[in-house]
């Protein structure tokens, strides 16, 4: 059974000061030791939207924001998930990434750690795989680093 990727993601209360106003959102660089060559750009993207969209401030790319997001995806590593007769039945993609907020107003800097997991047969290469999950890896990662950034949970 996979748990890891299923059913819609909620957002708690977001919780950004109203004397923040504006946010920019640096690339999310690889540095993991596997590249997927879609996944920076797409997740760098998918944040700027949910951001634009879920908090009613403004996106820019000033050094001037009231808040600076960066980060970068730290792991994508896979490992075995389930094993049926001695033999692998599923795979598990992990996606890690560290990010920061650097809140300008304050002059204070927050580091958070993101991870999700993402279960795949184990019959399926990682390319494979990939083609499978990369949308749904964007969507929970972006809603995951989101939710770190700006609930209150």
């Amino acid at each position: 059974m996979v748990f890891s990727a299923c059913g819609p993601y909620t957002f708690k209360d977001v919780s950004i000061p109203p004397e923040v106003k504006t946010i920019k959102i640096n690339f999310i660089e690889n540095r993991a030791p596997y590249k997927n060559p879609q996944l920076a750009a797409r997740l760098t993207d998918q944040l700027q939207q949910k951001v634009a969209n879920l908090t009613r401030r403004t996106v820019t790319q000033s050094d001037n924001a009231d808040y600076i997001i960066s980060g970068y995806i730290s792991s994508y590593n896979v490992s075995t998930a389930a094993i049926s007769g001695q033999q692998a039945a599923a795979n598990r993609l992990t996606v890690g990434l560290t990010m920061t907020l650097f809140n300008t107003l304050e002059n204070k800097s927050t580091d958070y750690q993101v991870s999700r997991d993402f279960d795949f047969s184990a019959g399926l290469t990682l390319s494979q795989a990939e083609a499978q999950l990369l949308d749904d890896i964007i969507k929970n990662v972006t809603d995951e680093i989101f939710n770190r950034l700006f609930s209150n949970w």
